[in-house]
């Protein structure tokens, strides 16, 4: 059965452990291995702007001995005339995977379902999977094993990064909480789907309206955009809704001695964090951004061994 990684609880504890453990063995030898080798093509689909997915899967595929084939939604029928199951099975005789970042998670459901070769959330609305195991790597790598550490999200509860930390933490073992106010709390089926995965990981969820209570004691701090991109017209909402959880030094100061401070970037600095934070020597985000590269390289090659 093809697998595919839509979502981060699509993986098991081992398996993302594995691919983790992967990651770390291609960051530190790029070429060790190649099973694009051909090259077989990989589709990458892309709906939305993107810097960091769409260098590290083109970079990354590179490595892997393949060809990425860049493919915006103006320059292809996927969403307009043509439906994503469609669009999947044309891309299946040609491609060996199909990587998509998109809006609708429901999109990638349709894709995934109507097709043999393995399908990618390069970030959609609901989840962000990619990038946590990038965060993840980065996070091992500073600390050791991630089982037992505490991680607080501040900022938008509902968004992709939040419900991913949720999930993916839960996985690793982690104790997630989430500081968002009430009118941005997560999708309560993702905290109880997390909370599944903590009650057999060890790990915990917990989601707080207060951002001091969240970060405090934490092992590793994390924010993201207030305004995704397609709702910028509710910036001036947000930014009132969501001040309080901006992540400053002061705020810094309530997480464990020497916590660390990760943001997927691009960061509106000054708004859900400041430069003295970012740029700080708690700041680890150059290193989140290196490991999409080794970390989406790993999880390539542990789908394309699935076949």
């Amino acid at each position: 059965m093809t697998r595919h990684f839509l979502r981060d609880d699509q993986l098991s504890p081992a398996e993302q452990a594995e691919i983790l453990d992967l990651a770390v063995e291609l960051k530190r030898d790029r070429f060790a291995q190649r099973p694009l080798a051909g090259p077989q093509t990989v589709a990458v689909v892309f709906d939305k702007s993107s810097t960091r997915t769409r260098v590290s899967f083109a970079v990354g595929i590179a490595d892997l001995g393949g060809s990425p084939l860049i493919i915006s939604r103006e320059s292809s029928q996927l969403g307009g005339k043509e439906t994503a199951s469609d669009t999947a099975r044309v891309l299946e005789r040609q491609v060996a995977a199909i990587v998509w970042r998109t809006y609708a998670q429901a999109g990638l459901e349709e894709m995934a379902a109507g097709t043999t070769v393995p399908v990618v959330n390069a970030l959609s609305d609901s989840f962000h999977p990619c990038q946590l195991l990038a965060d993840l790597l980065t996070i091992r790598e500073h600390r050791g094993a991630l089982a037992g550490l505490t991680v607080a999200f501040l900022g938008d509860g509902a968004s992709n990064m939040a419900q991913s930390y949720l999930l993916a933490g839960a996985t690793a073992g982690m104790n997630v909480r989430i500081g968002a106010p009430l009118e941005y709390e997560p999708d309560p089926a993702v905290v109880e789907d997390a909370a599944q995965i903590a009650r057999e990981t060890g790990g915990s969820v917990a989601v707080l309206a207060d951002p001091v209570a969240a970060v405090g004691g934490a092992d590793i701090v994390v924010t993201d955009t207030w305004v995704s991109m397609g709702r910028e017209e509710e910036k001036a909402e947000r930014v009132r809704a969501l001040g309080a959880y901006k992540v400053t030094p002061e705020l810094m100061t309530g997480a464990a001695d020497g916590a660390l401070f990760l943001h997927c970037l691009p960061a509106d600095r000054g708004y859900e964090v400041d430069a003295a934070v970012i740029d700080g020597p708690q700041s680890v985000i150059w290193d989140e951004a290196e490991n999409r590269l080794h970390a989406q390289k790993a999880l390539l090659v542990w789908l394309l061994s699935q076949q």
